[in-house]
């Protein structure tokens, strides 16, 4: 087979393929890594990490939709410093890229995670989860006003000592607007789309799904809305962008990448398929092949 490059870069790091794992569908990679080779991966993104332990939401919090899933988790996790005794050295073990995720509900949380991570090696990236609701604003999320989109990149970038990589929601008027916020806050990097918010009731109990009473809609129902939202985004800013949202083949990649992703991110459809990431990335090597294309960068923004 005609060798191609399937390398990336992204905020000055180098990729070796464009796929990843999304936020919060892939733990923190070793209970994928008993079912497939990490190492064949470009980067695995871990569940968000708070300064410390979060409880999440009680259940139920998962409801399966046509063509996708409400979630309503709420962020579980064990909290930064078991993150980096316990999580982080198996990731450096693992041979693929490292995406730290990260969450909190005031700035000065965020800053507490990304400060503590400042001190670790083997780490590629920190993405900024910004839909997190924010207790100082009223419980509005971060993500959705752009003036604190700019504060908390700017914030987080004079504290990281990694590349910064904003994670943007769905969940706004003009995503263009947000995009450029996070630009001028300093990212290095934004990714799209988080899960749209939705809910479902049971008619026949007369009550909500969800413990939450709302969710995050994830899944190919919201591919067409996710690639829209990139293509905009990837136009209003210059930085890389990484693409996701509904992400289930190469194809739906290969779409993504065309309306200006620099890299791809697989969420949900892990759930039904462990091994779709190792698909997605062949699949790609194939289209370039079939295509006559030499390098995967080409597709990158290719529609106009």
């Amino acid at each position: 087979m005609k060798d191609v490059n399937l390398k990336v870069r992204i905020a000055g790091v180098d990729f070796q393929n464009p796929v990843f794992t999304c936020s919060g569908t892939y733990g923190m990679g070793q209970e994928y890594g008993e079912l497939i080779d990490l190492s064949k991966l470009g980067a695995v993104t871990t569940k968000g990490i708070a300064d410390v332990a979060w409880e999440g939401n009680p259940a139920p919090r998962i409801w399966e939709t046509p063509s996708g899933m409400l979630n309503c988790i709420g962020l579980q996790g064990t909290g930064v410093e078991v993150f980096c005794q316990r999580d982080l050295p198996f990731l450096r073990e693992a041979g693929c890229g490292v995406i730290v995720n990260v969450c909190g509900h005031t700035n000065e949380e965020y800053l507490r995670v990304v400060d503590r991570l400042a001190e670790e090696e083997g780490i590629d990236l920190l993405e900024i989860n910004i839909s997190c609701p924010n207790v100082k604003a009223g419980g509005l999320s971060l993500g959705t006003d752009p003036k604190l989109v700019e504060e908390i990149t700017k914030e987080c970038k004079a504290h990281a000592g990694q590349p910064v990589m904003m994670k943007l929601t769905p969940n706004v008027t003009d995503i263009k607007e947000i995009a450029r916020a996070a630009e001028a806050g300093g990212a290095d990097a934004i990714s799209l789309i988080n899960t749209l918010t939705g809910m479902a009731i049971d008619i026949e109990r007369q009550t909500f799904r969800l413990s939450n009473r709302t969710g995050g809609l994830s899944g190919p129902a919201i591919r067409p809305i996710a690639v829209r939202l990139v293509y905009e985004a990837a136009h209003a800013v210059q930085i890389p962008v990484v693409g996701m949202g509904g992400i289930a083949s190469a194809e739906d990649a290969i779409e993504f990448m065309l309306a200006g992703a620099r890299a791809v991110s697989i969420g949900s459809a892990n759930f039904w398929d462990p091994q779709v990431t190792l698909d997605v990335i062949d699949g790609i090597r194939d289209y370039l092949v079939r295509h006559g294309i030499d390098d995967v960068n080409d597709l990158v923004g290719a529609v106009h």
